[in-house]
């Protein structure tokens, strides 16, 4: 049975959470804001956000049905938020992509620690 999340590690949570939803939102703002309206607009609007949910829920959510390694989860993740940060570059607000960059960048490596962490854990607890 997996751990609840201890309290020192809610407030990275909290954050990784705000971020993965202001990533969606970035590409569905780019969508929106890139393409010409009605179809090219909609579905990019609509397409562009939806694609990223279903590959950070296959690949790299907690409860993922094709879990990876450490480095995969770390490709999948900066793939998806790196497009969230060009995003902000390409439509002229590059100060929002510095800032999203910086926040996920941290955000990816304290969770990551802590999921190899996990990992190493129960794999020794495994091994006794």
């Amino acid at each position: 049975m997996p751990e609840a999340p201890s309290a020192r590690s809610r407030p990275s949570r909290v954050l990784r959470f705000t971020l993965e939803l202001f990533g969606l939102f970035s590409l569905g703002f780019w969508g929106y804001l890139a393409w010409p309206f009605p179809w090219p607009g909609v579905l990019f609007m609509v397409g562009a956000p939806l694609f990223a949910a279903v590959v950070w829920g296959l690949f790299r959510s907690p409860k993922a049905p094709f879990p990876l390694d450490v480095v995969g989860r770390s490709l999948v993740e900066i793939f998806v938020m790196g497009a969230a940060v060009a995003v902000w570059f390409m439509i002229g607000f590059p100060i929002v992509g510095v800032i999203l960059g910086i926040l996920a960048a941290l955000s990816g490596v304290i969770i990551g620690r802590a999921e190899v962490a996990a990992e190493g854990n129960a794999a020794q607890e495994t091994a006794a």
